[in-house]
């Protein structure tokens, strides 16, 4: 090993030591360029895969090509963070990353503190995480922190599928992390655990039928033929996480500001005012879903797994909400009737 190597292993270790230090179990270099799945994001957009979600659409030049996104940059520094918990006892589900206060908002200040040691070492730095025009799994990859299984979703061999993933862009120089292998072999069980086939094919995502896509990302009304797969879904979906064989490595996380929130009943939500939601999800991933997804994702559930005594919240919501909330109400109402024998 060179003088030269030898000084960027050595800031390599250092650095992966204070990601630790600031909550990050995994840390890995990908120097850039980097070769990214360039023909399949292009052919996912045009086929509309991504539904609704424009944003997608958007700086793809600096989407397929990070490096052009921070003048002289020599590598991309990818972290995850476990954020892998046990569900509490409740009716209506938030999926695992959204129990607690918002990732981006904490990740993204740790991130900046790693920039300003990297800053000290004389690189100029871009930190993102979720916010920018990455494609963070494949740069995953490419970083060796795991591989993207036939969900899509980064899996790594010591935490599974549960890593929140930040990046770093600096135009300091590290060496290339080892990459890891698709170790997915003949497993088909995320494939064939999706409720809704959004997993179309392995390693092929289609987002429009994905209940994390209806019930956070999607505006409007819930297609009918999707609402009784969604279950009790309240906010996303872990369904292909759940089943992954790799879950035998999970474990939880230490990051307090992850722990799971309380919110009340499924049924009796569906009275609050703003004032209520703002109070019950204030930091946390699930302000962003707004009082009125909120609303029609509890109707869907009420219709899945409600029971006679959440017929009265229903009617309420019938007589006074707006009529996407309305649509919905009506159709979990008639779904607890023809449980009861009577629709």
């Amino acid at each position: 090993m060179s003088v030269s190597d030898k000084s960027l292993q050595d800031r390599a270790m250092a650095f992966e030591v204070l990601a630790k230090t600031h909550g990050f179990e995994v840390c890995g270099f990908a120097p850039l360029p980097v070769e990214l799945r360039r023909e399949y994001y292009l052919r996912w957009i045009a086929d509309g895969k991504h539904g609704s979600m424009e944003w997608m659409e958007r700086n793809e030049s600096r989407r397929l090509y990070p490096e052009t996104i921070l003048l002289n940059a020599r590598t991309i520094i990818m972290l995850g963070m476990n954020y892998y918990q046990e569900l509490p006892e409740r009716r209506g589900r938030l999926a695992r990353y959204a129990q607690g206060k918002d990732y981006h908002t904490f990740i993204y200040k740790r991130l900046k503190q790693l920039c300003s040691w990297l800053r000290e070492q004389g690189g100029e730095q871009k930190p993102y995480v979720d916010t920018g025009p990455l494609l963070e799994k494949p740069l995953a990859v490419c970083a060796g922190l795991g591989w993207q299984a036939k969900n899509t979703v980064l899996l790594n061999t010591h935490f599974g599928p549960w890593l929140f993933l930040g990046s770093i862009l600096t135009t300091l120089e590290f060496p290339s992390s080892p990459a890891v292998k698709d170790h997915c072999g003949r497993c088909m069980r995320c494939v064939e655990a999706c409720p809704t086939g959004a997993i179309t094919a392995p390693y092929e995502l289609d987002a429009r039928r994905c209940i994390a896509y209806l019930t956070i990302e999607h505006e409007g009304a819930i297609p009918e033929m999707f609402r009784t797969q969604i279950g009790d879904r309240l906010f996303g979906c872990d369904e292909c996480l759940d089943v992954c064989p790799w879950n035998r490595r999970a474990q939880a996380t230490r990051e307090l500001k992850l722990a799971a929130q309380p919110f009340g009943d499924v049924a009796a939500l569906l009275a609050w005012e703003e004032e209520d939601f703002q109070r019950a999800f204030a930091g946390t991933p699930v302000k962003r879903l707004g009082l009125q997804r909120w609303k029609r994702n509890a109707c869907v559930v009420l219709g899945n797994i409600g029971t006679a005594d959440d017929v009265p919240a229903l009617e309420r919501c019938i007589e006074k909400e707006d009529t996407l909330i309305v649509e919905h109400a009506i159709w979990a109402k008639m779904q607890i009737f023809k449980r009861l024998g009577g629709g």
